[in-house]
């Protein structure tokens, strides 16, 4: 193609639509530049998401256009801009972090704090800087999962906590200050007291999203959540099994009241391969989970299998992302974070730019 134009450029590449956000990457403004030079064209790409695992594809994608077009000398990069999207109205921003999730489910049991550490680490596999909060005060799980349950957080001179590293991920948890067998016999106001302390007495650094393990219900945790920490969407866990069903539905129906946008459904222990003879069962029911994203209008996620070594990856302190990055289960959640973070940006983004005041 002769005299190639810009305009001819994003006429071809408006028919790329990125299928994590389902826009095309002209009209989401995803093309950041077009250089020609002769008939070599340069296009970078930014994405407000990460997702290093769809980098390749996308940018596969651009030249396969392009060359349908007689355009084959194509040069294409990829980059990553996460800003800050809006939370609920009235509650204190986070100075060093950009995004809370909130992980949740209605009932203990399901695996809610697996999913939420492995999302924040393929978060972070996916070209994030991600922390994660471990807000289940009475039974704290994240540093034992993390592989850094001996540490405990050292402390500045102004009062702050600094985050304990767990596979290069910044943490903070209840159960990196009390003892591991010690229980938390605490009323309801001293809980929500110390999950503000947690969050707003560490000090974080460069976040650009916070995964929170919240503990299972609509208690107090959540009410604290909802009120008082800038939350910008939630994640709902459960497992196909109908009683589990019931419960997340609960923890749906409450993020909903307390206008935190649900980002979607992922349903944990889907089905389950035996080991020996590779017989497929499906042990707590059948799309569940997607019948309950179809019903409540939120994406469905993905599904996690009722896996052996999801289970013993997180005792060992090795989670299933970090142990076997490129493994089938690790897939599974980096898919899952591509999708929770592209929701995300369908949110209107926030401001930290003061109205303009006019003095008469």
């Amino acid at each position: 193609m002769a005299d190639l134009t810009n305009e001819q450029i994003e006429g071809i590449l408006s028919s790329i639509v990125d299928k994590y956000t389902g826009q095309d990457i002209v009209s989401s403004n995803a093309i950041n530049s077009i250089n020609i030079d002769g008939d070599k064209v340069e296009i970078t790409i930014e994405l407000n998401y990460p997702a290093k695992g769809y980098h390749d594809e996308l940018s596969k994608q651009v030249t396969d256009a392009l060359s349908a077009a007689d355009v084959d000398n194509v040069a294409v990069s990829i980059e990553t801009k996460i800003v800050k999207y809006t939370t609920q109205k009235g509650v204190d921003i986070l100075p060093e972090v950009k995004n809370i999730i909130a992980v949740a489910s209605g009932k203990g049991g399901v695996g809610k704090s697996t999913t939420a550490v492995n999302l924040a680490l393929a978060l972070q596999a996916e070209g994030a800087k991600v922390a994660i909060l471990d807000a289940d005060i009475y039974g704290p799980s994240q540093p034992k999962m993390l592989g850094v349950s001996k540490l405990k957080p050292d402390s500045t001179g102004e009062g702050k906590l600094l985050p304990i590293l767990g596979h290069g991920m910044q943490s903070m948890s209840i159960g990196y200050l009390v003892d591991e067998e010690n229980p938390m016999i605490w009323r309801g106001p001293m809980v929500t007291q110390a999950l503000e302390q947690m969050l707003r007495d560490t000090l974080w650094r460069g976040v650009d999203y916070m995964v929170i393990d919240l503990p299972p219900g609509t208690g107090d945790t959540q009410l604290t959540l909802s009120q008082k920490i800038p939350v910008s969407g939630s994640v709902i866990v459960t497992t196909p099994q109908d009683i589990a069903l019931i419960d997340a539905k609960k923890g749906l129906k409450m993020f909903e009241k307390v206008n935190i946008p649900i980002l979607g459904i992922v349903e944990n222990m889907s089905l389950h391969i035996c080991s020996s003879c590779g017989h497929e069962e499906a042990i707590f029911g059948v799309g569940g989970g997607e019948t309950m994203a179809k019903d409540a209008g939120v994406n469905f996620l993905g599904a996690l299998p009722l896996e052996m070594n999801i289970r013993t990856d997180v005792d060992e302190g090795t989670p299933t992302v970090a142990k076997d990055p490129d493994g089938r289960v690790a897939d599974i959640y980096k898919e899952i974070a591509r999708k929770v973070s592209a929701k995300l940006t369908e949110q209107s983004r926030a401001t930290s730019s003061f109205p303009s005041i006019t003095i008469e």
